[in-house]
């Protein structure tokens, strides 16, 4: 038996095992949990694919009202960032001890609108003692829940500012968020409702009929934070993104307004 013979493919196989141990290794893709407000879908969604495509990383968006959301969060849902659309909910969220130290800031703001269904609908002067309620003409205003979602709070709130709200709640419809509002309205099971100007835009079915004015509500203004639960570089990342510009152009696209 030639023993040298035997000892060359092990000789050759030491001499490769070291040179195969130091080519780079592809990386771990990372995963990325995101609560985000229903009205965010449109932009954020694109904003995460382009971000997966440029990092192998995925984003796992969860959408509903800003409401829901931090109640799982505070209740101890696993999620690496939160994007509220409104300021309160996220308070609580931080009372709660769940946001990480420093990374907490108002990244957007919105407008308040009235749509109906259908294209072309015939244009309103929203303002105090405005007849929404012959507008209606019996029929119902969609809204999301008015006690706890944002876009419900804030609809209420410019409702009661003009004066008309005592008039119209009898016709309310509530959702339980502002994606399902605009569906009411998209449907037609709704002829009327009140959703955020970026809703709007992103659905063909509806059309703006008008703006409730900005100082009948208070300010909309979606903050942003991660979470004390991210942990990897991939959440670190994503956040970040959220404030580039390549991300504002997106979220300037569906309506919103980038706030500095």
């Amino acid at each position: 038996m030639d023993l040298h013979a035997l000892r060359r493919p092990a000789l050759a196989l030491l001499l490769v095992l070291p040179a195969a141990l130091a080519l780079p290794r592809p990386a771990v893709a990372e995963e990325v949990v995101v609560f985000a407000a229903a009205s965010l879908k449109t932009a954020l969604d694109r904003i995460a694919a382009d971000y997966e495509a440029a990092s192998g990383n995925s984003v796992t968006i969860s959408y509903a009202g800003s409401n829901a959301l931090a109640k799982q969060i505070i209740e101890g849902a696993p999620a690496d960032l939160f994007l509220s659309a409104a300021v309160n909910w996220m308070d609580e969220v931080e009372k709660a001890g769940l946001v990480a130290e420093g990374t907490r800031r108002d990244l957007l703001g919105n407008s308040l609108v009235l749509v109906a269904h259908g294209r072309g609908s015939a244009p309103v002067e929203i303002g105090p003692g405005f007849d929404l309620g012959g507008l209606l003409g019996g029929e119902k205003l969609a809204m999301a829940l008015v006690d706890a979602v944002p876009a419900g709070q804030y609809g209420k709130a410019s409702l009661e500012t003009l004066g008309i709200w005592d008039a119209v709640a009898p016709s309310v419809a509530q959702a339980d968020n502002v994606r399902a509002t605009l569906a009411l309205v998209a449907s037609g099971e709704a002829p009327y409702g009140i959703v955020y100007a970026t809703d709007a835009a992103a659905d063909e079915s509806v059309s703006v009929v008008g703006t409730f004015p900005a100082d009948s509500h208070p300010p909309i203004v979606y903050p942003a934070a991660l979470l004390t639960g991210a942990e990897d570089a991939a959440d670190r990342a994503f956040f970040e993104r959220l404030g580039a510009p390549e991300a504002a152009a997106v979220f300037e696209a569906q309506g919103f307004t980038i706030l500095k």
